[in-house]
């Protein structure tokens, strides 16, 4: 992925950087199911965007919150490594007189993508999540007033995590795609794009990405090739691949271009991969079989029995599994992941870890 092949830019700043206090610095998380902690709880969708029902949750909360797994997510355990409070969900009703935002907010979706298009009316698209963002630091400057609400902004750390859906939906909605591939992945990553130079252009300067993991390998989609066929979707692969090349392309192209600009950008895909084929490695039993669901590999997506399908079964120990349901992960998977990007373990982060960045002011 050229990871270790960034510019130095990012990595000189964070020499030069003011040290934080910690727990001083803001966490603002955009994206999709990965990082969504219970925003599509509080809209008109369908339960195949929501998870707020046994057994999700059941590992850590005791009850379900919305979360796409069986506990925690990977923000949740960076905003812990942090010392800040987890950010709330943005659309969650807040009294109005608590110190709302201060410390982060959670802009996430189940099921949104970078497109617009991709399951609207359903979700909270990455545009309509850079608008919640604004509001935001409208509300901070009238709450804390410009100087003290830019520097919380121009300090926080922005989690990205968006993509995956906008892929999936050619599959999962068995339409027919009216662009090549690579225009289908220049659309997505242009719409990130944009949305990025916004965020800057608001305040931000510190961001954290995930790529995409490898799509044709999640057990919804391993499913969908023919029964004699075991593999993973390789047009879902490649998909992903294209994705990722051009991310990171992205990424050091914006970081010349963008004053102040750095990041930190965790090789998801790698890492996915080497537990789904070495499971044991990282203590895991089954790497390719989801924990809950129905059918191959638990590939349809009934975890919970809320969905078209109400067939489903849950495995006795979900710690076992890197697959929580057919497209999410558990929560022991999603521990590990975060101690890589927070600590840039087996270089799959660069050019800066998450760590590095909440240091810094």
């Amino acid at each position: 992925m050229g990871l270790m092949g960034a510019t130095c830019s990012s990595l000189h700043m964070m020499s030069e950087c003011k040290k934080a206090e910690k727990g001083s610095v803001a966490l603002y998380i955009f994206g999709d199911s990965y990082f969504d902690v219970g925003n599509n709880n509080y809209i008109n969708t369908s339960t195949l965007d929501q998870a707020n029902f046994w057994p999700y949750g059941l590992s850590y909360f005791n009850s379900s919150t919305g979360r796409f797994s069986d506990g925690r997510l990977i923000s949740d355990f960076i905003a812990e490594y942090a010392k800040v409070p987890i950010p709330a969900p943005i659309m969650q009703p807040k009294n109005e007189e608590e110190d709302n935002y201060v410390n982060g907010a959670n802009f996430a979706s189940a099921g949104a993508g970078s497109l617009v298009q991709t399951f609207q009316g359903a979700v909270i698209d990455l545009k309509t999540q850079l608008n919640n963002y604004k509001k935001v630091k409208f509300w901070l400057r009238n709450k804390l007033g410009y100087s003290k609400s830019d520097k919380i902004l121009r300090s926080a750390v922005y989690l990205i995590s968006i993509g995956t859906n906008d892929y999936l939906s050619t599959f999962l909605t068995n339409s027919t795609p009216s662009y090549s591939q690579t225009q289908y992945v220049q659309m997505v990553i242009g719409n990130l794009t944009t949305v990025v130079r916004e965020i800057h252009k608001n305040g931000g300067r510190k961001f954290g990405f995930l790529n995409l993991g490898d799509l044709g390998c999640l057990p919804g989609l391993r499913m969908l090739n023919p029964p004699n066929k075991n593999g993973c979707l390789e047009e879902a692969s490649k998909l992903a691949k294209l994705h990722n090349v051009e991310l990171n392309n992205l990424l050091l192209g914006i970081e010349k271009r963008l004053k102040g600009f750095t990041y930190s950008l965790y090789d998801f895909n790698r890492s996915l991969r080497h537990r789904m084929n070495h499971p044991s490695t990282y203590g895991f039993k089954e790497g390719k079989r989801a924990c809950c669901g129905t059918g191959r590999y638990r590939g349809i997506y009934s975890c919970g029995g809320k969905r078209p399908v109400k067939q489903f079964e849950v495995c006795k120990s979900p710690k076992r599994h890197v697959f929580w349901d057919s497209y999410h992960l558990t929560q022991t998977i999603y521990q590990q992941m975060a101690d890589e990007m927070w600590n840039g373990s087996h270089r799959l982060s660069g050019p800066s870890t998450l760590k590095a960045l909440f240091q810094c002011l």
